[in-house]
């Protein structure tokens, strides 16, 4: 049977999405965690679009040894050098160039002919190989890109080396039997197509992402480029669980499979959601709360007497399984660090470890049992250094009564200094915020507040999505509390926090593919 590879990139083109960028630790957690799923190819960042991006990059580059760490690069020197850079300590490693090659994209945003694009392909191929034999080239907007250009520019580079061509929807343009045979063609057309991997990377702007990408790996495609939850920019990319288990589930049509271990599906989604802030919506294909929910009588009738009436995968096969209780308040600091290290979490220093475990011990004091996603809400709360906590939450009292109009009393430490206020507000929460804009003034622009339980039982943690801008700059925060108040002030506080800090400012030139 052949073999799907699977190209994640969720730390790139995952991260666009408005508000999701991560830390540098944040990027490495979800890269231990796509290794642990045996992710072929991780893109694990675009190295020339921010110093924050360099660094996280190096880092995932210096920690993964099983996956490829990829670096995306525009079709220029200066990128591509800052790629093999970044990637350079990867054990495997490959670079990821880009040249649009679509009628409107070359003459409206490039201001280039579809010769010197050509030639600008080529030439980002030689430079490439100086850092890797591994050399992926993407034509970018190829949906809309003519086919007989296609044919010559995949052709010149694979002359001059690449070893995976793309071919991106980049706009979500194309339709599952159009792609397809734009696929067909380029294969059976292409000199030594042969000798090459094709590759498809999908948006999802129609919602035909994932179907678009199943049909290009019946007509030929070998690699498929997704995202954890389908997350990207717009309305987002192919969703890998979709991928893999429509592959898996479906293999009398595909006739083939991937390497990933589909029972750690369940836990990246859970990482990658609570990292960002994107939820997880309940009916989300594979990794949705309701996923293999069964609420009509005659669909738990026909499961109770044989579970694949009505199911065609299990749910313990993509990491669905009940909430096992791992620690509690009597639980010592090694069981504590032994488990995150299981939960690919490992902290960096003994300063760090002592002051999550610290948060572990008040929280079990709160919460009798402490599960799995407890913990990484715990280490996600701990994502900013003391020194780059600008603002911190010391002191909150919200009262809201009846009849009454809720009232908020906050004191927060602002660099250093101790400040506090006052306010009144529709709700507790209003009124919260409105408290810690009194002292921070901001002016930012509240854009999202999302509230979801981390587990079951009137004690679970709530986590509390913000999303904030100002002057163009969006970021999400992220707060996580048995307290819903609480657990609202921290997120407001951590979103602030991110739109104080000067580092990991977004190219306007990130994207691409």
């Amino acid at each position: 049977m052949s073999r799907l590879i699977i190209f994640d990139t969720t730390l790139r083109d995952g991260e666009q999405s408005p508000g999701a960028s991560m830390t540098r630790e944040e990027k490495v957690r979800i890269a231990r965690q796509l290794e642990k799923m045996r992710v072929d190819v991780i893109e694990a960042g675009f190295a020339a679009a921010s110093p924050g991006d360099f660094e996280a990059i190096r880092s995932i580059a210096g920690s993964i040894r099983e996956s490829t760490v990829c670096s995306l690069a525009r079709a220029n020197e200066k990128d591509i050098e800052r790629a093999g850079e970044a990637i350079a300590p990867a054990a495997r490693k490959r670079i990821h160039t880009f040249i649009a090659t679509s009628p409107i994209h070359m003459e409206k945003k490039l201001c280039m002919t579809p010769e010197q694009v050509l030639e600008q392909a080529v030439k980002a191929i030689g430079w490439a190989r100086r850092h890797t034999d591994d050399v992926e080239f993407s034509a970018e907007d190829a949906g809309r890109s003519d086919l007989d250009f296609l044919c010559r520019i995949f052709d010149a580079v694979i002359q001059a080396g690449a070893t995976t061509l793309n071919v991106p929807d980049t706009v979500g343009y194309t339709l599952p039997q159009t792609f397809a045979e734009t696929i067909c063609r380029l294969i059976e057309r292409v000199p030594n197509a042969d000798r090459v991997i094709w590759s498809v990377h999908c948006h999802n702007d129609l919602g035909l992402a994932v179907a678009n990408s199943l049909s290009a790996v019946l007509a030929g495609a070998r690699q498929v480029e997704c995202t954890i939850n389908g997350l990207g920019e717009r309305a987002g990319n192919a969703s890998l669980e979709e991928v893999v288990m429509a592959v898996r589930t479906r293999a009398d049509i595909f006739m083939l499979d991937s390497n990933i271990d589909a029972t750690q599906i369940v836990p990246a989604s859970k990482l990658v959601s609570q990292i960002t802030g994107y939820p997880v919506q309940p009916n989300k294909a594979i990794v949705g709360a309701n996923a293999f929910a069964h609420e009509a009588g005659i669909h738990q009738d026909g499961v109770l007497k044989h579970r694949e009436t009505y199911e065609i995968m299990r749910a313990e096969d993509v990491g669905w399984s009940q909430n096992k209780l791992v620690l509690g308040k009597h639980s010592g600091r090694n069981a504590f660090k032994s488990r995150l290290a299981e939960l690919g979490i490992v902290l960096e220093s003994e300063e760090s470890l002592n002051a999550a475990f610290a948060r572990f011990k008040t929280l079990a004091d709160k919460k009798h049992e402490i599960f799995d996603e407890d913990l990484q809400a715990l280490i996600s709360d701990e994502t900013l250094a003391p020194a780059a906590e600008h603002y911190r939450l010391n002191y909150s009292r919200v009262a809201s009564e009846t009849g009454e109009t809720p009232c908020a009393q906050m004191i927060l430490s602002v660099g250093g200094h101790e400040r506090k206020a006052e306010a009144n507000g529709s709700g507790p929460v209003d009124a919260a915020f409105k408290a810690i804009e009194q002292i921070a003034r901001s002016n930012a622009q509240l854009l999202l507040y999302s509230v979801n339980a981390i587990t079951t039982g009137t004690d679970a943690q709530g986590e509390v999505t913000v999303r904030l801008t100002r002057n163009g700059r969006v970021v999400n925060g992220q707060g996580a509390d048995t307290d819903i108040v609480i657990a609202s002030a921290k997120a407001y506080l951590n979103a602030l926090n991110k739109l104080h800090s000067c580092q990991d400012k977004l190219d306007p030139q990130k994207g691409g593919v």
